[in-house]
């Protein structure tokens, strides 16, 4: 049977281990931006490198009119999302799918899987979704990555 659980009490687990390529982009994204990356992850499946800043820095390392990102992707070869940091899965779900407005998440834990339903506002939902399904394959690898959620699904 599956099971609801309070999102807001649900914290991640830092048992992530970084390769020595994500290492390296997290030394020059720090160079570039002069924000320090929480974390990095290289999705080969979206051509992205994503990058976990404190939430507040977010802004800092977008840069002006997105500059950092631009000069990012160019120098990587790779599309670049900066992704603000949360203590708590609500939180973290809300920042994985701005600027869509979130207004409630709920995890359902199957007996052998455990899926997260993000709610948006109905006008939002294209803007969640992302283009292919982008925005929702990049919340699947960091809800994976730090809640070992298995599926994200937008209602």
């Amino acid at each position: 049977m599956a099971m609801a659980t309070k999102v807001n009490d649900i914290k991640p687990q830092f048992n992530v281990k970084l390769t020595m390529e994500e290492m390296r982009y997290m030394t020059i994204f720090q160079d570039v931006t002069g924000v320090t990356p929480r974390d990095c992850v290289v999705s080969d499946e979206l051509n992205s490198i994503i990058f976990i800043v404190d939430s507040d820095k977010v802004g800092l390392a977008v840069g002006k009119k997105g500059y950092n990102v631009k000069y990012l992707s160019k120098l990587f070869g790779r599309s670049i999302d900066v992704v603000g940091w949360a203590d708590n899965l609500e939180d973290f779900a809300k920042n994985i799918f701005i600027p869509a407005r979130v207004y409630r998440v709920q995890l359902i834990e199957g007996s052998d899987k455990k899926t997260l339903y993000v709610y948006v506002d109905p006008k939002d939902k294209g803007i969640a979704i992302g283009k292919n399904g982008r925005n929702v394959a990049r919340a699947r690898i960091l809800m994976k990555r730090y809640y070992n959620i298995d599926n994200v699904i937008i209602a």
